[in-house]
């Protein structure tokens, strides 16, 4: 009764956070439809439930944030390394004030509407000169829309990522940046006279890349807590099921959000559910064994669903 108590609880949370991104999108955007712009919704779950944070912008070490800025909507996940815990360093610390920080850059205006991974490096260096060190490790996925241009840049550094369906198909997707299995690009700030033991990525190491966007293109933006643990034809039905809603429209935008925040739901609460089944072949047991590891079940993690949909 007590896991089912707190997961309502954070379920709930996490879809009275999708609708108020999704709210302050749609109402930016109410004078000027011509250009698209993107409806967003969140869902995720911390590892521990009972323990982990479950407050707007973190589920866990998993860290989010989805905001506008004039002609430009952003979104972004990052995935703090949950190993410093052994070392007393709050992992979801660094990735938390990673994702709060590209937010208040594009709140004010202090990006590069060209260049997702240019807003990556000012939170990171911009953590990095915090008079009291934040110490850890994080992978991130930062998207950018160009309302005007019709145009998603992304930047990716690590295992968190991004999948676009349209039409029924995948039409983009990022591809994981290891060091070697399990062993994914990060930022970091180790503590001081171990920056040789530990691995430190630049920001500019992160894949970059840039598409136009249709309305009705579906953008999953996740952790690997769902890309380890669920396969990607799974996702792309559940995400096909979206599509189906942005195409609607009839009952309202609030209803449509509604909508998709069950899909969002729906692939959160599967990606938790399988990552705590000891007999499933999950992404990651396969990709272990593709490395000579001889595994079996999913692969407990936080979950980080941010789900967008272009709109007019």
């Amino acid at each position: 009764m007590q896991s089912i108590f707190w997961t309502g609880r954070v379920l709930s949370r996490a879809i009275r956070n999708g609708l108020s991104s999704l709210n302050s999108a749609a109402e930016l955007n109410v004078s000027n439809k011509k250009h698209p712009y993107l409806v967003s919704v969140v869902c995720g779950f911390p590892k521990d439930i009972a323990n982990g944070r479950t407050h707007k912008g973190q589920f866990g070490d998993d860290a989010w944030f989805s905001t506008q800025f004039s002609n430009a909507d952003v979104i972004g996940v990052a995935d703090g390394v949950g190993g410093w815990r052994a070392y007393g360093i709050d992992p979801g610390e660094f990735s938390s004030y990673l994702m709060r920080t590209c937010e208040r850059l594009v709140r004010m205006g202090h990006f590069k509407l060209s260049e997702p991974g240019d807003l990556l490096a000012k939170s990171y260096y911009e953590l990095l000169e915090h008079k009291k060190p934040i110490l850890g490790s994080s992978t991130a996925c930062v998207m950018i829309l160009d309302r005007n241009e019709s145009i998603m840049r992304a930047a990716n550094i690590g295992d968190s990522g991004y999948m676009v369906v349209r039409a029924g198909r995948i039409v983009h997707r990022s591809h994981e940046q290891q060091h070697y299995f399990n062993t994914p690009y990060q930022l970091s700030l180790p503590p001081p006279g171990h920056d040789r033991n530990v691995l430190s990525d630049r920001p500019e190491s992160a894949d970059t890349s840039e598409f136009r966007v249709e309305c009705g293109d579906v953008i999953l933006v996740a952790t690997d807590g769902v890309f380890d643990n669920v396969p990607e034809p799974v996702l792309l039905a559940e995400m096909k099921r979206a599509q189906t809603v942005a195409g609607s429209g009839a009952a309202g935008e609030e209803s449509e959000a509604q909508r998709l925040q069950a899909v969002a739901n729906s692939i959160a609460w599967m990606a938790r559910n399988l990552s705590f089944d000891g007999c499933y072949m999950s992404p990651f047991a396969k990709s272990a064994r593709q490395n000579g590891i001889d595994a079996i079940g999913g692969k407990p993690d936080d979950i980080t669903v941010l789900l967008a949909i272009v709109a007019l």
